[in-house]
């Protein structure tokens, strides 16, 4: 191996143990987080917005979804076994 091997391979063992030492932080950080947002009323706003840079390029939407999670879970039933 040479010397440039050889610290190309250094640099590439750092970099895996920065992203493994990181992923741990993040794990361990705070278990208890609550993830989401909480159930109610309304629906959130999602913007989808795709922009390629340069002159002219991208798409733009907003999705609106339900709060209610049972709502949510709703629009996943296939209208042919909806009653």
């Amino acid at each position: 191996m040479t010397f440039a091997g050889a610290i190309i391979a250094v640099l590439c063992a750092l970099i895996v143990l920065v992203a493994a030492m990181r992923a741990r932080q993040a794990v361990r950080h705070d278990p208890h987080a609550r993830r989401g947002s909480a159930p109610g009323r309304g629906y959130h706003v999602i913007d989808a917005s795709y922009h390629s840079g340069g002159g002219g390029g991208g798409q733009s939407g907003q999705f609106r979804v339900p709060r209610d999670p049972q709502e949510y879970a709703r629009l996943f039933i296939p209208k042919d076994k909806k009653t």
